[in-house]
């Protein structure tokens, strides 16, 4: 198997756990490449690695089997990124505050080195989104968590009118709306008031933020359906792909978003519990006045 690995150099413990990874691949006969970011680091590797493993993540992701990225949710989703062409498997190590995509603890590289060589391991599956923006210059979108349309700037709210597969469901004023996979319904949407989607399931969530109205709720539709969002503002646009990827449109904007052709794989260790992680990471289902009793 070919690794590569992608760390996130503003994350003190990176390196460390970077420099354990590569000791453990060799050790175990794992072929691994380093992203091309690291090329100007090489001091501060413990291994000496070839020239010709710096390569970019583009191209890591067309030859390798696997690649894992070091550090938090940001740093899997940058890399997913650049990786989605290929549909190439991917781990994050949680470095971060929350790691609820990067779900995988540093404490735990031996049973990744075990469930590679063991073939132990599980491949999931999960949408992605494509949007189409009709502007002067059109532009394609895509996104794994969620696809932002807000006010950006302006301090009022902006005029959304939503359709889908052609047919009139809402036009209303609010801050903006959220259209996210079910891999996103635990980011942003999850705070507007969003439903948690099970990241097998294959369906779309669309999400008002701050609607001027009671009786506007978060939306689930089929992933084969087509959303078309019209927006009308009084100054620039704001859409952002992930939290990562800001661009600014003028108004009236038109975007369509539907499925992304290609899917985000995700290696999962055998004991891989999507609940236990909502349990833990988020609190989901807990009792606080239970978990209170037990600490008096």
């Amino acid at each position: 198997m070919k690794v590569g690995i992608v760390p996130n150099l503003t994350k003190e413990e990176a390196i460390p756990v970077l420099n354990k990874l590569i000791l453990l691949f060799r050790e175990n006969n794992i072929e691994c490449y380093l992203s091309n970011s690291m090329g100007k680091h090489k001091e501060r590797l413990d291994e000496e690695v070839p020239e010709e493993k710096f390569i970019t993540v583009e191209v890591m992701s067309e030859i390798c089997d696997l690649i894992i990225s070091i550090g938090g949710d940001g740093t899997m989703l940058k890399t997913a990124f650049y990786a989605r062409k290929f549909e190439t498997p991917m781990l994050g190590i949680n470095l971060g505050k929350l790691g609820f995509l990067a779900d995988f603890e540093k404490e735990r590289l031996n049973d990744l080195i075990d469930a590679i060589k063991n073939k132990d391991y599980i491949i999931e599956e999960r949408i992605a989104l494509s949007a189409d923006c009709e502007c002067e210059e059109r532009q394609n979108l895509y996104a794994i968590n969620d696809l932002v349309i807000d006010r950006g700037r302006w301090p009022k709210m902006i005029e959304i009118r939503l359709r889908i597969d052609g047919r009139e469901v809402s036009s209303f004023s609010a801050d903006g709306i959220i259209i996210a996979t079910p891999t996103g319904s635990t980011g942003y949407s999850l705070s507007t008031g969003g439903p948690i989607v099970s990241p097998l399931s294959s369906s779309i969530t669309i999400s008002p933020i701050s609607p001027h109205t009671l009786n506007m709720r978060p939306l689930v539709l089929s992933s084969k359906q087509k959303i078309e969002v019209d927006v009308f503002s009084p100054t620039n646009i704001q859409v952002s792909t992930d939290g990562q990827r800001v661009h600014y449109y003028k108004s009236p904007l038109k975007i369509s978003v539907k499925k992304a052709e290609k899917k985000i794989k995700l290696f999962h260790t055998k004991d891989y519990n999507y609940f236990e992680l909502l349990r833990k990471k988020l609190f989901w289902g807990i009792d606080a006045r239970k978990e209170n009793q037990k600490n008096n």
